[in-house]
């Protein structure tokens, strides 16, 4: 199964934290499940650390693609698809992080993994 990570998913994972779900945690673990993180999320991080609000946060804002690749996890860039979608969803919700990873779960077919119910609303096969 391909699996895409929402942030906090990424963050809760590495730090072990026991917010993650049993079944989000089984599936991420799961060598048979092909796992992606979106630069989306790279930039979430790096934006959310340099104004304080990630403060736990420096090394992985700091070595991002080292720290996925080192977890065998793949990088899902953002292409001109992805954007186009997120920028044409007619949705109240103005997250452009979330935007983003929403557009990128519909148009790869891809289940993301995530905590967050809003996303439940767009079309997205989401694993909790």
């Amino acid at each position: 199964m391909r699996l895409l990570l929402d942030t906090h998913a990424l963050i809760w994972w590495l730090a072990g934290d026991e917010a993650l779900s049993p079944r989000a945690r089984e599936a991420i673990g799961d060598e048979a499940n092909s796992i992606a993180v979106s630069a989306a999320s790279a930039m979430e991080v790096a934006t959310k650390f340099r104004v304080g609000k990630l403060p736990d946060a420096a090394l992985l804002a700091q070595d991002f693609e080292a720290i996925i690749a080192d977890q065998g996890f793949s990088e899902l860039a953002i292409t001109v698809r992805h954007a186009l979608l997120a920028g044409a969803m007619n949705i109240a919700h103005n997250d452009p992080f979330d935007r983003l990873l929403i557009a990128q779960a519909q148009s790869e077919d891809i289940v993301l993994i995530s905590n967050d119910a809003l996303f439940d609303g767009f079309a997205v096969k989401r694993l909790w």
